[in-house]
């Protein structure tokens, strides 16, 4: 018996990674330059790729946070890491 394979375009936008989100946005884009949508799904198509967006706007959003709050705390002086409270001598470390 062939194995089933799940249709991304029932999977809820926030179930999926960032990078079947984009994949799936640009499939939408592509069968829309192609005019391959048929007009009765135009809206339906257009509705989905919106949501994926806002999905990947999102994941990217709170990735950029986490980053640059890890790069803050490599550049602030490393009070209160975990670094800072393993060393317990207050002495800058090296990198």
């Amino acid at each position: 018996m062939a194995e089933k394979k799940t249709n991304p375009r029932k999977t809820p936008a926030k179930k999926l990674s960032f990078g079947e989100a984009v994949t799936e946005v640009e499939a939408i884009l592509a069968g829309l330059e192609a005019d391959d949508v048929d007009i009765d799904r135009l809206g339906e198509e257009v509705a989905r790729a919106v949501e994926l967006i806002r999905v990947c706007r999102e994941k990217l959003e709170k990735t950029d946070g986490e980053v640059r709050g890890l790069v803050a705390d490599l550049q602030g002086d490393g009070q209160g890491s975990p670094a800072a409270a393993a060393s317990g001598d207050g002495e800058d470390v090296p990198f």
